[in-house]
């Protein structure tokens, strides 16, 4: 993976805060098509990338907090995993409005990295599975792959196994 040395007039919050950590990451830019029914595969057949690769950013309400779950593209998120991984007892999909008003990002381009405001975040456990992941970048047709040890870091995720096929 190539390190991004500075940062660029087209970054984004969460490329910002990937060169500011002095982090290892590879931006992959693809032409995004807005009739598309999912972004997450979307961006899989656009790079190439097996979809159990590509993690998809989800904001969910567990007991009345925002809370972020990344899981692979190819599956869904269990909600009562979730809530179970953070101390919770009931979780529910965060009104999207809400999701884009607190983490400064657009619905399909909403990355676990450079929030608006910091979210807990929960990384399946599947991610730890492969050397590299792709995530959003920050906008729709950008993903920026990187090894999932290094976003658990960045986002003090806890892992666990909160994804099902």
């Amino acid at each position: 993976m190539a390190k991004k040395q500075k940062k660029s007039s087209g970054g984004t919050p969460a490329t910002v805060a990937l060169t500011a950590a002095g982090t290892s990451f590879t931006l992959h830019a693809y032409e995004h098509d807005p009739a598309s029914p999912s972004y997450g595969e979307e961006a899989a057949e656009a790079l190439g990338v097996s979809p159990d690769r590509v993690f998809k950013t989800l904001v969910a309400d567990v007991d009345g907090e925002l809370t972020v779950a990344v899981v692979p593209v190819a599956g869904q998120l269990d909600l009562k995993a979730l809530a179970s991984a953070v101390g919770g007892k009931r979780a529910a999909m965060a009104d999207p409005a809400a999701a884009e008003r607190t983490t400064g990002y657009v619905r399909g381009g909403i990355s676990p990295l450079g929030q608006r405001k910091r979210l807990r975040t929960v990384l399946d456990a599947s991610a730890s599975d492969h050397a590299s992941i792709c995530i959003s970048a920050g906008r729709r047709g950008l993903e920026v792959e990187l090894s999932p040890a290094d976003l658990a870091a960045l986002t003090s995720a806890v892992v666990a196994p909160i994804g099902r096929a």
